[in-house]
């Protein structure tokens, strides 16, 4: 599975990959008006600000043979004041295709985003996920990612959903 780094003109398909990740995993928690109503080109717009600015994060995509992204990760340090600088990243995203679910292209994507976390000097990292999303949590989990205590409940699309911070410790 090729994996490289992401650049500004994959803006539109990881956005594709994003809208289309959404509408799938999320139709049961998020209302249906609001997962339709999200725009491919409002969201490429997004990414190719967020690849192209001085302080990016790092995204990583998982191709196809013919070089299509079909997967991507996203990764930072993160910004809880409570971790010390530097010392924990946070994994802001990790979406794949619909089509491509259960072939193995997400643990290959989260496990070239580990690889990258300790190359950076990260300790430990953290992600989000919906306390609703049972296929997200046993992904999570299966790669040694816990629930850690935290959550927050904020609105996404008029209702208020519950997310959990999940803790993971890198090793290098």
């Amino acid at each position: 599975m090729p994996i490289r780094e992401a650049l500004p003109e994959d803006a539109a398909a990881l956005a594709a990959v994003h809208v289309r990740s959404w509408r799938a995993a999320y139709r049961d928690l998020v209302p249906g008006p609001y997962l339709d109503a999200l725009d491919i080109e409002e969201r490429a717009a997004v990414w190719h600000a967020r690849l192209t600015a001085p302080d990016r994060p790092s995204v990583l995509v998982a191709t196809d043979d013919g070089g299509h992204p079909v997967a991507f990760s996203c990764f930072r340090a993160c910004r809880d004041e409570e971790f010390a600088p530097g010392t924990t990243a946070e994994l802001a995203a990790l979406y794949a295709l619909p089509e491509v679910w259960g072939t193995g292209v997400g643990r290959a994507l989260l496990s070239a985003s580990t690889e990258a976390l300790i190359a950076g000097g990260f300790r430990a990292a953290v992600l989000w996920v919906f306390a609703g999303n049972a296929r997200g949590r046993r992904f999570y989990e299966a790669a040694g990612w816990r629930a850690d205590g935290t959550s927050v409940r904020e609105e996404t699309g008029g209702r208020v959903l519950e997310e959990l911070r999940y803790r993971r410790p890198l090793f290098g």
